[in-house]
């Protein structure tokens, strides 16, 4: 039997990246799984994959910054299954300046992105999980919201205050049987990663300026935060609540 055997799991941003990844991870661990993303093909294709393995799914085109589409997406899933047990909140927005170089508009998609979108989903699914006798969840956040960047101020904003919002969670929740944790990758490589290098002047300079920085000297893969995010959402970690989990290489060891 799997960790998450049975278990209904929501996952957004699912369709690249970590979210695919821990998508696909879940399924193999027996999870029933939801499949979120705002992009259709790359959502499908999730599924497509965790369908070809023998595992039950559907796709939900949601963008949970939008309170609407977050209610609409967790109606979806109450129909089709009565219940949530995961909610891996993975979406995230990049694209930060330093402050006085941020637009109005730029500081907005970005909290929306990787902060809003979070509190949309948990407002909307925790009563859920109270209904059901608990649940997890768990946050995608990052290194850079634990130590500052050069030119991150909106991001670094959004995913400090995702590792805040995680642990003032965890307060109201876990005795009430809802561990709230998350996860604080760094360079992992993502099709985002891989677009950010191409959009820079000297690709190859960044690329080992940023991999110099991790003492495991090498960027990390979505399937390594991914084992990560299962370990979190399953009862191998049954006393681990309010936790902001580096998977980093070492990067915030320095």
């Amino acid at each position: 039997m799997g960790l998450l055997e049975g278990k209904v799991a929501i996952v957004t941003g699912a369709g690249s990246g970590i979210g695919k990844a821990t998508a696909i991870r879940m399924a193999q661990e027996g999870a029933i799984m939801v499949v979120v993303d705002i992009v259709p093909d790359a959502g499908q294709e999730t599924l497509a994959t965790i369908k070809e393995r023998g595992a039950e799914g559907i796709f939900v085109e949601t963008d949970v910054t939008n309170c609407d589409h977050v209610e609409r997406m967790v109606d979806t899933v109450k129909n089709n299954y009565g219940q949530i047990n995961i909610l891996h909140n993975n979406v995230g927005v990049g694209g930060s300046k330093a402050a006085h170089d941020t637009s109005e508009e730029n500081w907005d998609r970005i909290i929306n992105g990787c902060l809003k979108s979070v509190f949309l989903c948990c407002r909307t699914i925790i009563p859920m999980m109270l209904k059901n006798a608990g649940g997890t969840i768990v946050n995608t956040a990052s290194v850079l919201g634990l130590v500052a960047s050069p030119k991150q101020s909106a991001y670094c904003a959004a995913k400090g205050a995702m590792v805040l919002l995680t642990k003032q969670m965890a307060v109201d929740y876990s005795a009430l049987g809802i561990r709230i944790n998350c996860v604080c990758p760094s360079d992992i490589s993502t099709p985002t990663h891989q677009r950010f290098f191409a959009s820079r002047e000297d690709p190859e300079a960044v690329r080992r300026s940023l991999m110099e920085r991790h003492p495991i000297n090498r960027f990390g893969k979505p399937e390594e935060v991914a084992e990560a995010v299962l370990w979190l959402a399953s009862d191998s970690s049954s006393f681990v609540t309010g936790v902001a989990l580096p998977v980093d290489g070492g990067l915030t060891a320095w």
